[in-house]
């Protein structure tokens, strides 16, 4: 894992990122936060999102800093209705604009069986996985429009949107699969207003999320089915952020599903 970490720390500035205000919910740990350093090395001002883990986020504002970025560190659970506008006017009120936002926040739930399923759990995977995201978009989109200078949407899929997750994650799957769908649609919706809207799809990355839901051997099977013989590390998901991000390396690229997953998946 050396030489990845090496070449990830000694890759090069993305001059039009510089500057540029991102939001990233869930931004304390995981993919998230690492995304957010990433953009933080790049010269962003980025606003770190979290629900619970305020000295996790504060640690990776910090970072950010000592990158060379900017920072705001804001608290919501995105399952509330209004966190999304309010997350949203907060970074306007903050960085005066909205250029990126990273729908990343989501989560299992918990591994759940068909026989066990009620309408209770079914409601908090929707929540998380879908339906906040629906609210972010739809207020990201709306600041990014009075602005008049277009923006990127990149939200968060996952393989278990290609094959159904796996033993009790098949609502998780679908709404990442919903997510992945939306993010089409919402591409071609959004391409008149110059807004481009991708998602990242990772594979097995070693995250909280597993070591909350997944055990080891869960996790030696996954990897058993992974070409390249191991699994992934958040910074490996940190370049398609950037350059999803980017104008100027994806400018035409749009309604695309980016997927970061070792060979597991090959669409």
């Amino acid at each position: 894992m050396k030489d990845v970490n090496a070449m990830t720390e000694a890759s090069a500035i993305i001059p039009d990122l510089r500057g540029k205000v991102i939001l990233i919910t869930g931004a304390s740990t995981g993919i998230g936060a690492s995304a957010a350093r990433a953009f933080g090395r790049n010269g962003a001002r980025v606003v770190v999102h979290y629900n619970a883990s305020r000295d996790a986020a504060e640690t990776v504002a910090a970072d950010i800093r000592e990158g060379g970025g900017e920072a705001l560190v804001v608290q919501g659970d995105v399952n509330e209705q209004r966190v999304a506008a309010d997350l949203v006017a907060a970074t306007v009120s903050h960085f005066g604009r909205l250029d990126v936002l990273v729908n990343n926040a989501g989560a299992l739930v918990r591994r759940t069986r068909i026989e066990d399923y009620d309408d209770a759990y079914v409601d908090a995977v929707l929540d998380l996985n879908v339906r906040q995201v629906v609210r972010f978009v739809h207020e990201g989109a709306g600041q990014m429009r009075k602005q008049g200078e277009g923006g990127s949407i990149i939200n968060l899929s996952s393989i278990a949107a290609r094959h159904g997750g796996g033993p009790g994650s098949v609502i998780y799957a679908a709404a990442k699969g919903f997510i992945a769908t939306a993010t089409r649609g919402w591409a071609k919706e959004l391409v008149k207003d110059r807004i481009r809207v991708n998602a990242v799809s990772p594979g097995v990355i070693v995250t909280p999320f597993h070591d909350r839901f997944s055990t080891a051997e869960q996790l030696a099977a996954m990897q058993a089915t992974i070409p390249m013989e191991r699994l992934g590390e958040p910074r490996e998901c940190d370049g398609a952020f950037l350059y999803l991000a980017s104008e100027g390396l994806s400018g035409y690229v749009t309604g695309q599903i980016v997927e970061v997953n070792g060979g597991q998946y090959m669409p």
